[in-house]
């Protein structure tokens, strides 16, 4: 029997030596990227509002002569350059792995025999068959077949347009509807687009997590510009050089804005989507690790997902007068074995298994279409002229006169929890039944525990499914999920479903949007090029292993191993993604409120600068070189979904603020009452109990527990000794401020991790208080 890929009886395709002939002539099928210059990237590290602001403070330095200051502004404009860059260059490393990873795959005939490879190793003259859902991997002449094709992304046209027998389909066009068999004509940069293998885009949208650290920052320095007023107010009726204040007032703004924010947000999420990388999950867009934390609803398919999507032929029903010969033949005419389409490679492999398949002339084939739910060949045989149809016996029912018996024997095998489809043919316009095929699809292994174990982080799992009820309940039960079985009608309403079945790929684009009115953080798994508004939609898009190309460029994130156990990776990463930000979002604001108000009271009550401006500089340092050790702190995950309570971040902030911000008037009060020191001295001991307070703030912060709960990083350890080593010998040494004596900056140290572990029982218990208790797993 012949195939719609038996076009021509003698092509065979190309011969291994004849592909490996073209591959040296015309190269592998990509098209080199322009790299992105090194230097221009770094100085763009050097143009933005923060760089603006020390750039415009190390003019006005230089114009006052302090030199020294300029110096350490124009250090300070460097390193965190250097630290962007670096960072910036980590996680374009972290894309270009995954667009490695992330490949196109095209099925090729080659030794007479249908092969699916990565779509780098066409060749011109290779014959290539393509299907809905796939992105066209090179540029084809058509032999047979008939697609719509979206070929917006390369002329513009707003509309798919249709192509058949001898018209040419583009590189990088999608197919929306059909199958077409063709000759390639071009790869590579010879191709009309020659972008084929670049899936991966680079999200340049801010993610929810730093959309909401910036919104707390510019709340925070609205507050330093009602400070800098006051300030500037302040000298103005003392008779303070104003030369001398705006220096302060800028350096006293720079402290507020998180300069380590972008570097500490890139490098978090760049390591994390290495991690993922190597664990089989490929993150297109970096703000997926932050939705996976807060993930709430996950939508997952059934066949491939939760099954092996190993489909097998373990049952058939045969209705007379068909024999099971004549069954067999007819279920393959309505095949096509060049799609690689599971349900049809089960079916011609159990049929060459038992008969010999007669060559029938095929006069045309319609594809299975997940909107019509069936696959139609004309064929013709003996001068006759059949209509064979294969597709949901319910669908297939609908074309006959006498259906009861049909739907009574694919209700038997679905309750047994198999897939039915059903096969009929006409000569005319009256359809008769020929047999219904059960296929196997078992479930795999680690479904269940999978299930219950996304259930212990506290997501909710609905199977969708294209499956009728009986099926979908069978399957469901064996998987241990829920058993209250919906249909499509119940999309708009949810809440109590544990199943949807019968529902088209479409449908899921409701769903998602029904889940998402709810306020619920969902998340979707998909294979199809139908699946693919639905993924776009869904705040965590979810490719499967054996995705098309379309449903790729539509995920967020992609899993290149059956199943969904990656994914757990992916979920648990997003949420210590997740500790690490809250971490720097509760140490930023507190250090904000701290410093800002010590240092602008302090010359509002003393009529003095507590520390210098040259000191302040210092401190951005110090607190900058841990903050961004941060990113690699060992952390927990949650047993449930991650919110941001914006408030109540606030509220505890703001408690250990005040703390630090009495703590630092006491420091200031010992030195000038008790001490009795010069103000300079004052001034270096007052620096050096920002940046010990600075560290102690870190630490106290990132446990929701009792600071010894569990140990910090070995580079944040590292980080902290060093900062702590190097700022004493400056203050003992008397380098770049007024020298102290070594026992005042022990005692100063020790009286601090003194403060810090009495500050530590007043934070346990509101972290608890406030639904930050100890529900962390640890790795």
């Amino acid at each position: 029997m012949n195939q719609s890929n038996d076009y021509d009886k003698n092509k065979t395709g190309l011969t291994t030596a004849e592909v490996q002939e073209r591959l040296a002539k015309y190269g592998p099928n990509t098209v080199e990227e322009e790299k992105k210059r090194p230097f221009r990237l770094f100085l763009l590290k050097l143009w933005g509002p923060v760089p603006w602001m020390l750039e415009f403070t190390f003019i006005l330095e230089i114009v006052l002569g302090k030199y020294t200051e300029a110096v350490i502004i124009s250090a300070l404009l460097i390193l965190n350059a250097v630290l962007g860059f670096s960072q910036e260059h980590k996680a374009e490393a972290a894309l270009e792995l995954l667009r490695k990873r992330l490949r196109i795959f095209a099925r090729v005939l080659r030794n007479g025999a249908w092969n699916r490879i990565s779509a780098e190793e066409l060749v011109p003259d290779d014959i290539v068959h393509v299907r809905m859902g796939d992105l066209v991997p090179a540029d084809l002449s058509i032999m047979d077949g008939n697609v719509l094709i979206d070929q917006s992304v390369l002329t513009g046209e707003s509309q798919p347009v249709e192509r058949t027998n001898g018209e040419k389909l583009f590189s990088g066009s999608i197919v929306k509807r059909g199958e077409a068999t063709g000759k390639v004509n071009a790869t590579g940069a010879s191709s009309y687009f020659g972008k084929t293998a670049e899936l991966v885009r680079t999200a340049k949208t801010t993610g929810h997590l730093a959309e909401l650290i910036f919104r707390i920052v510019k709340y925070l320095v609205a507050m330093d510009v009602v400070l800098v007023i006051a300030i500037f107010v302040y000298a103005m009726v003392t008779g303070i050089n104003l030369l001398e204040i705006l220096p302060f007032a800028l350096i006293l703004l720079v402290a507020s804005v998180p300069v380590a924010l972008p570097a500490t947000f890139t490098l978090a999420t760049a390591i994390a989507s290495l991690t993922l990388t190597k664990r089989g999950v490929l993150v297109t867009h970096l703000s997926a690790i932050e939705d996976a934390a807060s993930m709430e609803e996950l939508c997952s398919d059934k066949t491939g997902t939760l099954t092996l999507n190993t489909l097998s032929l373990a049952k058939y029903r045969v209705f007379p007068p068909f024999s099971d010969a004549e069954a067999c033949s007819y279920a393959v005419i309505a095949s096509n074995e060049a799609t690689q389409d599971p349900i049809d490679l089960a079916i011609i492999n159990y049929a060459r298994s038992r008969i010999k398949i007669d060559t029938v002339e095929r006069i045309n084939f319609i594809p299975f279409d997940p909107a019509t739910k069936r696959a139609e060949a004309v064929i013709k045989r003996a001068g006759i002229t059949l209509r064979v149809v294969k597709g949901a016996p319910s669908v297939i029912a609908q074309l006959m006169s006498e259906k009861n018996e049909l739907i009574e024997e694919s209700s038997k095998l679905e309750e047994e929890g198999y897939r039915v489809l059903a096969v009929a043919v006409a000569s005319d316009e009256k359809f008769k039944p020929v047999c219904l095929l059960a296929l196997s699809d078992p479930p795999r292994h680690d479904s269940k525990s999978l299930l219950e174990q996304l259930k212990g982080l506290g997501i909710k799992v609905r199977m969708v499914t294209g499956d009728s009820t009986l099926t979908a309940k069978s399957m469901a039960k064996e998987i241990g999920l829920g058993t209250n079985i919906c249909t499509k009608e119940t999309i708009n309403n949810p809440d109590d479903c544990d199943v949807f079945a019968g529902v088209f790929p479409e449908d899921k684009f409701y769903l998602v949007k029904a889940l998402q009115k709810q306020g619920k953080i969902t998340g979707m798994t998909g294979d199809g090029v139908n699946d693919a508004p639905a993924l776009k939609q869904a705040e965590v898009g979810i490719a499967v292993s054996n995705a098309t190309d379309v449903a790729k460029a539509a995920a967020s994130l992609v899993l290149t191993q059956p199943g969904l156990v990656n994914l757990l990776d992916a979920i648990k990463t997003g949420r210590m993604v997740y500790q690490r930000m809250l971490t720097y979002t509760i140490n930023k604001i507190s250090k904000t409120f701290q410093i800002s108000l010590f240092l602008s009271l302090g010359l509002l009550f003393f009529g003095v600068f507590v520390t210098t401006p040259r000191l302040v500089l210092l401190l951005l340092f110090a607190n900058d070189f841990v903050t961004m050790s941060l990113s690699n702190d060992r952390v927990g995950y949650s047993s449930k979904p991650d919110k941001w309570n914006v408030p109540v971040l606030i509220g505890i902030s703001l408690v250990v603020a005040g703390a630090w911000l009495a703590y630092s008037f006491g420091v200031y009060a010992i030195g000038h009452y008790i001490l009795r020191m010069p103000l300079s001295n004052i001034q270096t001991f007052v620096f050096l109990s920002l940046v010990f307070s600075g560290q102690a703030t870190v630490y106290l912060v990132r446990e929701r527990e009792h600071l010894w709960y569990s140990r910090p990083a070995t580079i944040m350890l590292l980080a902290t000794s060093m900062d702590l080593v190097i700022v004493s010998i400056m203050a003992v040494y008397g380098i770049l401020m007024t020298p102290i004596p070594f026992t005042i900056v022990m005692s100063l140290l020790f009286g601090t991790f003194i403060f810090m572990l009495i500050l530590d029982f007043i934070k346990v218990p509101l972290m608890h208080r406030n639904g930050f208790a100890s529900t962390e797993l640890r790795v």
